[in-house]
């Protein structure tokens, strides 16, 4: 109001106000003219509504809002926004399948998914677990464990495993094969793999597979040990050789292994395997020196020899000293084939023997519920959980997927390559290319000297999609709309020797003033030398490194390369424009 008064005083603002609004001003009932008492203002309120509503209020009203609006106006500027609230992820629950002997809690203690995301590990034995699966619903899991006493029944969907405990074993009568049938129902990514756990409970399914990769290798890099399956008793009727070593059905830790020295011994045995009702195998003993254990953690290595000191010839049974040896290039073989089995094992170990006449002989291979052995179980025990996280954080992220069973995380590798198959593609130790983009010029490859091959040497399209033969390479029997693009720089036909060309940095030829990208195309098109059988690709480079300085002056080399490759670029979109 004060400021109202002033600026009424101010003759200049009076003479500018409209007509009638120094009237309306000036009126008895006005609040200027004719203050109200402050009792009476408070038995009459006048509502907020009439004060605006009448002629007289309006320039009140103007000048207040104004007012307000100038005094907001900063200070919504200076408030800052309002925070966000933040999405607390749920965390990953691990299940542990593992006795109570190591407590695996404390090596994922601190331990994220990616660094964000929490990890609560729940760990039971086989005994202890029931589940059920769904089609959509995942698994939900029931498990009952003693801890320091107490019952604790908890009901779950866990989201990874590792698998720490056999699955299933004729000594102890302990089969939980289902419960593995049910994890893998629900489609639960684990270490090792449900599927490779699965082929894991049968020893002679597994050295099926150390029979492939004995074949694939050969004898000298992967020494296998002969063997001999029986599915029952019936055909066991006589071993070609004694001493000789009898397995019975599947078990670990040395059990059902049985020497025989004689035959009369072999009869026996027989008849114990038909009244166990179970497959067995033989094979021939060996008088070891030793025993070798190569295990694979992940990327980690190591490698035991364990001496037996009480005298069994089971060197895992009594008193054995255990040391670790140096891991050998031979070693590393052996392991890293057989990681290979059942789709991938991120955790396995090979056990060997070493005679005493200085040979080695591969027995078995083990899977994620290998025991740990030697002076490193902690390091090993944290590699593991070290691996686990790494698993979690490629699969359970969003957008991540989970992989099919039977190739869970193992690396894809090229296949091999035969000795008289052409080379496809570049060297290994080179850049790969980068595919070209659809609608656009194609990449320039530097040409490279021909190679010297039998007439059936492969060449690629552009695309690298289908091979091409040496006789469709011709331009004359092309399709326009798909040029070929030999891999090599000479393109000749197999009944020319192919022709060197010139590098493309060697002689730049200056740009050619005065002429178009659909000229200088045109006239790309046009064969370079006599050879008919020559790609369009060659004639192109020909007819680009071809020095002409003779017409023109020769600017310096990194302007004339730079100028080249250029005119290279449009003369292969305008080639490759139709």
């Amino acid at each position: 109001m004060n400021f109202l008064r002033r600026r009424l005083s101010d003759s200049s603002f009076v003479a500018n106000l409209p007509n009638g609004y120094m009237a309306d001003l000036q009126r008895p009932d006005s609040s200027t003219s004719s203050p109200a008492s402050p009792a009476t203002e408070r038995r009459h309120p006048q509502p907020l509504a009439a004060s605006f509503s009448s002629p007289g209020s309006s320039l009140f009203s103007s000048f207040s809002s104004a007012m307000k609006q100038t005094s907001q106006a900063p200070s919504g500027l200076m408030e800052p926004p309002a925070p966000s609230t933040p999405v607390v992820q749920r965390p990953r629950i691990l299940l542990v399948i593992d006795d109570a002997h190591t407590d695996w809690a404390k090596y994922f203690h601190g331990k994220k998914v990616n660094g964000e995301i929490e990890i609560r590990v729940e760990q039971a034995e086989f005994s202890e677990l029931n589940l059920a699966a769904y089609v959509t619903g995942g698994c939900m899991v029931d498990m009952q464990v003693m801890r320091n006493g107490t019952k604790v029944v908890r009901s779950f969907k866990p989201d990874f495993i590792l698998v720490r405990q056999h699955a299933y074993s004729m000594a102890l009568g302990e089969d939980y094969r289902s419960l593995v049938i049910g994890l893998q129902y629900g489609g639960l990514p684990a270490v090792n793999s449900l599927y490779s756990v699965y082929n894991f409970c049968s020893k002679p399914w597994v050295f099926s597979q150390l029979i492939k990769i004995f074949h694939s290798l050969g004898p000298e890099k992967f020494p296998l040990v002969e063997q001999t399956f029986f599915p029952n008793h019936k055909p066991m009727l006589t071993a070609p050789h004694f001493p000789v070593v009898v397995k019975l059905g599947h078990a670990h830790a040395g059990m059902g292994k049985i020497k025989v020295e004689n035959q009369h011994d072999y009869q026996d045995i027989t008849s114990m395997v038909a009244m166990a009702k179970t497959y067995a195998t033989t094979e021939a003993f060996i008088d070891s020196k030793y025993d070798i254990r190569i295990q694979k953690i992940g990327s980690n290595y190591k490698a035991y020899m364990r001496t037996s000191i009480s005298g069994n010839w089971k060197a895992n049974t009594g008193s054995a000293m255990l040391e670790q040896v140096a891991m050998t290039e031979r070693y590393r073989l052996w392991v890293d084939s057989c990681s290979e089995m059942f789709g991938g094992l991120d955790i396995c170990a090979v056990k060997a023997v070493h005679s005493k006449d200085g040979r080695d002989y591969i027995i078995e291979v083990m899977d994620s519920s290998m025991p740990l052995i030697g002076e490193h179980v902690e390091e090993d025990k944290q590699l593991m959980a070290d691996l686990v996280i790494s698993k979690m954080s490629q699969l359970l992220m969003p957008g991540g997927t989970v992989p099919s069973p039977l190739r869970p995380w193992a690396p894809q590798t090229k296949p091999a390559k035969s000795p008289g198959q052409a080379q496809l593609g570049p060297p290994l130790g080179q850049p790969q290319p980068r595919p070209p983009t659809q609608g656009g010029p194609r990449p320039v490859q530097s040409p490279q000297p021909p190679r010297s091959g039998s007439p059936s040497q492969q060449r690629l399209s552009p695309q690298g999609q289908q091979p091409l033969s040496p006789q469709s390479g011709s331009p004359q029997q092309r399709s326009p709309g798909s040029p070929q693009l030999s891999r090599a720089s000479g393109g000749s036909s197999p009944n020319q020797a192919p022709k060197p060309s010139t590098p493309l940095t060697s002689q730049p030829r200056p740009p050619v003033q005065g002429r178009s990208a659909s000229q200088q195309g045109e006239e790309a098109k046009k064969p370079a030398s006599p050879h008919p059988h020559l790609n369009k690709s060659q004639s192109l480079t020909n007819s680009l490194s071809t020095s002409d300085t003779s017409q023109h002056g020769t600017p310096s080399e990194d302007e004339a390369k730079a100028e080249t490759i250029r005119n290279l670029r449009k003369s292969f979109a305008s080639l490759f424009s139709d």
